[in-house]
């Protein structure tokens, strides 16, 4: 017989500062609330913000089921700076003079990247080589050979541009490192770009629209909690 699902078996909607790791918000959660089971469906970089989707007690099975949907975000590229981790966390690499772009010159090249594309994990990333972050190695100044990986962008545009910073919003499937697009438009346009910003709007059919700053959350009573979750059998019939 199955036992009763519990208030806080489901799904969380924060709208992540910038500062924190992905981890540290679930820790947070966890020893906040004391609950066994907590995860996240999808890393955001310390860095970046927006919607990070926490699941909470057996929602945590249905992690996979949410981590899959697609991806809308927002961002800003700095064009001329190449950094070793592509965003502007990383140390500079290079700086080149940026030509004179429209707009319409930079979305040209950033249309390029619609479709199915075949993309290289940076190496300061949590993507795993035999058991081990490659940020891990990245830090010990390790570089290893990674496996491209097939990711798709239904959208990639910039909807503002004053040299050297742009503004664009990207539309992909779960995996693509958005770093790496800003990394490869850089290489393409011939100067070199780092992510400067990024904020994760959508996952799936969630928004970020939706979802309660990190601050207040670790401000509610369980109770309180319980009523921002979405239930296990809600989220398992979508």
């Amino acid at each position: 017989m199955l036992r009763e699902f519990d208030a806080l078996d489901g799904a969380l909607l924060i709208d992540k500062p910038a500062g924190p790791t992905s981890h540290d918000i679930v820790d947070a959660i966890r020893r906040q609330f004391r609950i066994k089971k907590v995860g996240h469906c999808g890393t955001l970089d310390p860095n970046a913000t927006g919607l990070l989707i926490i699941v909470l007690g057996r929602g945590t099975k249905l992690s996979e089921k949410m981590m899959s949907a697609d991806k809308i975000y927002a961002g800003s590229i700095k064009f001329g700076e190449t950094t070793d981790s592509y965003d502007a966390a990383g140390q500079l690499v290079a700086a080149l003079p940026v030509p004179q772009f429209t707009l319409e010159q930079i979305n040209a090249a950033a249309a390029t990247f619609v479709g199915d594309l075949m993309q290289m994990p940076p190496m300061v990333s949590a993507v795993k080589k035999d058991g081990v972050a490659l940020y891990k190695l990245a830090r010990k100044g390790i570089e290893v050979e990674r496996e491209a990986r097939l990711v798709h962008v239904y959208n990639f545009h910039f909807d503002h541009y004053s040299e050297p910073i742009g503004s664009f919003c990207v539309a992909c499937t779960k995996g693509t490192y958005v770093r790496s697009l800003a990394h490869d438009l850089g290489q393409k346009l011939g100067c070199g770009a780092h992510l400067k910003t990024l904020r994760r709007v959508t996952s799936g059919k969630y928004n970020v629209a939706d979802a309660i700053e990190f601050e207040e959350v670790l401000k509610l009573s369980t109770d309180e909690l319980a009523q921002r979750v979405i239930p296990f059998l809600k989220i398992s019939a979508d």
